[in-house]
């Protein structure tokens, strides 16, 4: 009779992404990585190809014809790549998830047609972002995942931490949503507050210089955006759709993508209020758009940069992490996105000298660890 307790390796599912087994070079876990990675990227981008009409972003659909032989031979060497790369990370790896990810995704790219896809019919009246989706996980894979791994405040916390793949969700729709999410977004202001606009505050302001208006187009944004989000923590209400934002009991950049679509909408919408009837000029708003978006990620990151030199200024992934604490003192406190003056201003500025020790609800483990029974959890009844 063997007695011999299996060792907690031997004990992990076959096909399961959470794993004790080591991430160092070798032993197949960057393989896997960049395997799952390069498939589901190519995958998505053989679909943008040959049905553009539905996946394609029309703001980069111009941009396609005239790149398009340069995009098959990097999307040729990607497929490649990804199945070499996919075959490894099995060969080495008891679990053999990942490499089974970009294995399967590239055989189905392949299927579909590969490098020599043929080209579908271009259309503006698409409302789905693939390829948009793919463009964001390339770049923020590229950069967060090699970023956390060598700098982490918490280095033990796995890539594929627990609920990662919520977040992953959220990310994934939030992409590939982008039109809808926008024109939800930007409508609202324009329907509302455009009785609110003056004509010669809007030619004054649009008129000045980037590296005034932008400065000001933050800090107009973040003030709104601060008493938007503490509105969300204060009234009932609301908060059970922000709740969901605060459940994320591991911080990293994909915890930053968990938000609920109506949280998000609000949010949004009545940030860019302000922008729209003050009048910021259009690049202006898209600089916005880029700041916050790199910003509000940035911020979440499992990283262990504190910026002493101006980190009760900015805000930073010390200051945020605080606003994400499982601990009574820092509950209701760092609202703030770019800029830490509106806290300061408003009293609700909180950073200690240490790090959370932990993150998540406090008091409460009520909200579903699900991305639809999240999407419901506000609209229930108790």
């Amino acid at each position: 009779m063997n007695d011999r307790v299996p060792s907690d390796e031997e004990q992990q599912p076959f096909l399961a992404l959470e794993t004790t087994e080591g991430t160092e070079f070798g032993r197949g876990w960057l393989s896997g990585i960049l395997s799952s990675v390069l498939g589901i990227a190519s995958l998505g981008s053989v679909l943008c190809i040959r049905f553009p009409n539905i996946f394609a972003f029309p703001e980069l659909l111009n941009r396609y014809s005239d790149y398009l032989i340069y995009i098959r031979a990097i999307l040729h060497v990607s497929l490649i790549a990804a199945f070499i790369l996919g075959t490894i990370s099995v060969c080495l790896r008891k679990n053999k998830m990942m490499g089974l990810i970009g294995i399967s995704a590239t055989l189905i790219a392949a299927l579909l047609g590969g490098s020599k896809v043929i080209t579908g019919e271009f259309s503006e009246d698409s409302f789905l972002a693939l390829d948009w989706f793919v463009l964001n996980l390339i770049l923020y894979t590229a950069v967060y995942i090699p970023l956390e791994r060598l700098f982490a405040k918490h280095p033990d916390q796995p890539t594929f931490r627990k609920e990662w793949h919520v977040d992953l969700t959220y990310f994934f729709l939030n992409t590939l949503l982008i039109q809808i999410t926008s024109l939800l977004t930007l409508q609202p202001a324009i329907v509302f507050f455009d009785w609110a606009r003056i004509s010669a505050i809007e030619q004054t302001l649009s008129s000045l210089p980037l590296v005034i208006q932008v400065p000001c187009c933050l800090l107009v944004a973040d003030f709104a955006q601060y008493w938007i989000h503490r509105t969300f923590h204060v009234v009932p209400f609301l908060w059970k759709f922000h709740a969901i934002h605060h459940s994320a009991e591991a911080m990293d950049w994909l915890a930053g993508a968990r938000l609920h679509l109506v949280d998000a909408l609000v949010t949004r919408s009545l940030t860019y209020a302000p922008l729209y009837v003050l009048g910021f000029s259009q690049t202006t708003i898209v600089i916005y758009v880029i700041i916050v978006a790199i910003q509000a990620t940035f911020i979440h990151a499992n990283l262990r940069w504190e910026f002493h030199w101006c980190r009760h200024l900015i805000a930073t992934p010390f200051f945020h992490h605080w606003h994400h604490a499982a601990e009574r003192e820092a509950i209701d406190k760092n609202f703030s996105v770019h800029a830490t003056l509106w806290d300061w201003l408003f009293g609700t500025y909180y950073v200690p000298k240490r790090w959370p020790q932990e993150y998540g609800l406090c008091g409460t483990r009520d909200v579903p660890s699900s991305w639809l029974r999240q999407f419901l959890y506000p609209f229930r009844r108790k």
